[in-house]
This record gives structure tokens, sequence and C-alpha cells, in this order.
């Protein structure tokens, strides 16, 4: 980490400037990210993404925005990348679970490995925009094939308010899926 010199509040200033920007702030989010990860490379991965994420809001929008705490707000878009690094792997993990519970000789080829994987990780995109329990009911329906009865009681909900995630969840995938 640099200096003291360079506090969070030292940027109280407006910065607009993303070179400017990446300069000043790069080194510190690496470290923050790494003690949140415990993996370097994973961490610059992720301090790379956050700064292409702004770069993608200045091409957006023309210009970025006035951002008056540069700390906190890349800490806002990396703790956001940082839970979909871990949905990610969670996904990860279950797919490669499935895939272990297939009898060889059933088993996939590579290459329907990596079109499956390639689905699922667009599924879970089209899936983001919907609010956190239509997204749960429509993943425990789908995903661990749970009846509407038991998705409400995992979910503490009623069993018409799951039948109801489900028709947004499936509206959705189709809305998404025309386009």
């Amino acid at each position: 980490m640099s200096g003291n010199h360079s506090s969070s509040n030292s940027a109280s200033c407006a910065a607009t400037n993303l070179g400017s920007m990446y300069a000043e702030h790069s080194s510190w989010l690496r470290s923050w990210l790494y003690k949140k990860l415990g993996c370097s490379s994973q961490a610059a991965d992720i301090a790379q993404d956050a700064f292409v994420r702004l770069l993608q809001v200045r091409e957006k929008e023309g210009a970025l925005p006035e951002i008056q705490q540069p700390r906190a707000y890349l800490t806002r878009v990396a703790g956001r990348l940082v839970h979909d690094h871990f949905r990610r792997q969670s996904l990860e993990r279950a797919y490669l679970e499935a895939l272990a519970q297939i009898p060889e000789d059933l088993a996939c080829s590579e290459l329907d490995r990596l079109l499956l994987r390639d689905a699922l990780e667009e599924l879970d995109r089209m899936l983001d925009s919907l609010k956190p329990a239509v997204k749960s009911a429509f993943l425990l329906s789908q995903l661990e094939g749970l009846t509407y009865a038991q998705i409400g009681e995992r979910l503490s909900v009623t069993e018409r308010s799951v039948k109801r995630y489900m028709a947004q969840a499936f509206e959705h995938c189709l809305l998404t899926i025309s386009l």
C-alpha cells in the first residue's frame, strides 16, 4: 500500500480521470481484495474488472460520474464483483458435483461440458436482475428439484408466493431469450 498521504479522504475532490484514479487507487484496491480473497491473482483480476466497469460507465455515459470518495466507490464496485465471483464458484462447484454423479458411460464430451458450463453462466447472468427471492425460488426448483411447498419452507414464504416467484422468473427468462 502506498503511504498515508493519499488517504481515502484525500480524493474528496472529484475523481473523473480514470488514469489518475487507477494510478492512485489500484494498489490499495488489490490489497483490500487480497484481504477478502486470500489470493493475489484473484485480487488483481477483480481489481482490474472494477476499473473495467468504470471504463464501461465512462463509455456509456460519455464521462465518469463525479466520484467524491473513490475508495468507497471502488469498494462497492469490487464488493459486487467479489459476490459475483463467489456465486460463480458455487455454481461451478455444483456443476462439477452434478457431473461427478453421472455414470461414466453417460458422461459428456469435453466440448459438451464447456457448452453446458457456458449455458449455465449465461443463465446465471440472465437471473441476476431478478429479486433475490425470485432467483432463489427458481434455482431451488430447477436445480435442486424442490417442490413449491419445499421451496416455501426453505424461503419462509407461502406456496402461493413461490408460484408467483416462479411465474416472474419464467416470464423474465422468456422475455430475455426473446430479445
